[in-house]
């Protein structure tokens, strides 16, 4: 499955973007191997980290600095995962990126290019 995030941009603190990553097959099903996805973000100069993930029974985790301003959900009939992004910070600048979570834990994930969000003071 190809996943392809798109919907970043230039933003100012306090504002908000909404990400989408478009899958080219079904995804979230509990039958199949893709049955969670995750938002990831690497900011400049660090490592990537995964800030949201979304389960095929509808789970959501979120780290920290991003609980109760980022939202993850899905539109399966679309086979695209969003992540809705408000009260933005600077420290939310960063390449984002969706992935197959399980994937990446294994550590097989081809990153392809992200999406970039920047957000000024």
């Amino acid at each position: 499955v190809q996943l392809q995030a798109s919907g970043g941009g230039m933003v100012q603190a306090g504002g908000s973007l909404r990400l989408s990553c478009a899958a080219s097959e079904t995804i979230l099903r509990t039958d199949i191997s893709l049955n969670a996805i995750g938002w990831f973000r690497q900011a400049p100069g660090k490592s990537r980290e995964l800030v949201a993930t979304l389960t095929s029974s509808g789970g959501t985790h979120y780290v920290d600095a991003v609980k109760g301003r980022f939202t993850i959900s899905a539109d399966l009939a679309k086979n695209t995962v969003y992540l809705q992004m408000s009260r933005l910070e600077p420290g939310d600048t960063g390449v984002y990126y969706c992935a197959d979570v399980q994937k990446w834990r294994r550590g097989s994930v081809e990153w392809g290019q992200g999406t970039q969000v920047t957000v000024s003071s």
